[in-house]
C-alpha cells in the first residue's frame, strides 16, 4: 500500500514538473514574442524617422542668387524725388529684378527669357519692395541683392533634381543647368537657412511655403478645445462620481458616455460639418469649429479618466456622499 502511494505521489509529481515546465516555455515564448513584436516596431519607427529626415532636411534650407540690382528711379518707374509708401509700393521691382538677371546671364528669345526668369522666386519682388519701403534712401542706388530662387532651381541646386533624369522626365531643363553652372561659376549661387519655412504660411510656390500657418491655426484649435473640454469633462466627472444619485438617468448617461468613447473620430468631424456649419452656420474657422469637434471627441476620455482617478482616492479622503 506504501509503495503504490509513493508512486502515486511520485506520477503527480511528475505531472507537476512536467506542467510547470510547459507554462514556463509558454511564458518563455510569450516573453520573447512580445520583445520581438515590441523590437520590430521601434525598427519600424527608427526606420519612417530616418527616412523622413533623409528626404526632408532640406526643407530647412533655400537658394538665393546673387544680382546686381539697379534701383534707380527711372528703372523703378517712378519719380526721382519720390519717397510716398503708396509710389514705392507699386514700383516695378519685377521689371528690375528681371533686368539684373539677364545683365547675369544675357540670353535672347522670349522663350529662353521666360525659362531664366523662373529662376527667381515671385517672393523675391515682394522681398525686395519691402526692404525699398523700410529703407527708402536705396533709391537711386545699384544693390547686391541676394533673391531667392525658384523651385525647380533650389531644387535642382539641393540635388533633388537630377541631370542624369532624362530631360523629358525632370522640369529643369538642361538649357537651365547650363545657365546654373555659369551662375555656380561667378559665385552667385549660395544655400542659406530656410526661415520662410517658419515664417510663413500656405503657398501656390513650394519655396514660399511654411508651417506658420498651420502653427497658429493648431495652437489656436488646442486653446479652444482645452478651455472647453478641460472644465467641462472634470465637473461632469465630479458630478457623476460625488453628487449624481443612482438612478436609470445617470446610468443611461453612463452608457453613452462610454459608447462616445469608442466612435471614431471620423465621426465626429462628419457631425461638426452637419450640425457646426450646416445648421448652426458657424464660421468656416479651424480653431472655432475644429476646438469644438476635438472638444467633444475628447470629453468622454477625461470624463472616464477624471473619474477613475476620483474613485483611486482613499476613502478616508474623499467627499461624503450626497443621497
Amino acid at each position: 500500500m506504501t509503495d503504490r502511494l509513493l508512486k502515486i505521489a511520485e506520477t503527480k509529481r511528475e505531472r507537476v514538473k512536467a506542467g510547470v515546465a510547459r507554462r514556463r516555455g509558454k511564458e518563455k515564448r510569450f516573453r520573447f514574442y512580445g520583445i520581438a513584436s515590441i523590437s520590430m516596431a521601434f525598427a519600424f519607427l527608427i526606420v519612417l524617422m530616418t527616412t523622413i529626415v533623409g528626404e526632408g532636411y532640406t526643407a530647412f534650407f533655400t537658394t538665393e542668387i546673387e544680382l546686381k540690382v539697379d534701383l534707380s528711379a527711372e528703372a523703378l518707374g517712378i519719380d526721382s524725388d519720390e519717397t510716398n509708401p503708396q509710389v514705392l509700393m507699386q514700383a516695378s521691382y519685377r521689371k528690375v529684378l528681371r533686368k539684373a538677371l539677364l545683365e547675369a546671364v544675357p540670353v535672347e528669345g522670349r522663350k529662353q527669357k521666360r525659362e531664366l526668369y523662373r529662376f527667381i522666386s515671385n517672393g523675391a519682388e515682394y522681398d525686395l519692395r519691402d526692404r525699398v519701403m523700410a529703407d527708402p534712401s536705396l533709391v537711386g542706388q545699384t544693390i547686391t541683392y541676394w533673391a531667392l530662387a525658384g523651385d525647380n532651381f533650389n531644387q535642382y541646386n539641393k540635388g533633388n533634381i537630377k541631370a542624369s533624369t532624362p530631360e523629358d522626365g525632370r522640369q529643369f531643363k538642361n538649357q537651365q543647368i547650363e545657365w546654373y553652372d555659369e551662375l555656380v561659376k561667378e559665385g552667385r549661387v549660395r544655400t542659406v537657412f530656410n526661415t520662410n519655412f517658419f515664417t510663413h504660411g500656405d503657398s501656390r510656390d513650394p519655396e514660399l511655403a511654411g508651417i506658420w500657418g498651420a502653427t497658429v491655426g493648431s495652437f489656436y484649435t488646442l486653446l479652444v478645445t482645452l478651455v472647453l473640454s478641460f472644465p467641462i469633462g472634470v465637473a461632469a466627472a465630479i458630478y457623476l462620481e460625488e453628487f449624481a444619485p443612482r438612478n436609470r438617468v445617470t446610468e443611461l448617461i453612463e452608457i453613452n458616455i462610454n459608447n462616445l468613447a469608442a466612435v471614431p473620430s471620423i465621426v465626429f468631424g462628419l457631425l461638426g460639418l452637419a450640425v457646426f456649419l450646416n445648421v448652426a452656420d458657424l464660421p468656416r474657422s479651424a480653431p472655432l469649429v475644429g476646438g469644438l469637434v476635438l472638444t467633444l471627441m475628447t470629453l468622454p476620455t477625461i470624463i472616464i479618466s477624471s473619474r477613475a482617478s476620483i474613485k483611486a482616492v482613499p476613502p478616508q479622503c474623499a467627499m461624503p456622499r450626497l443621497a
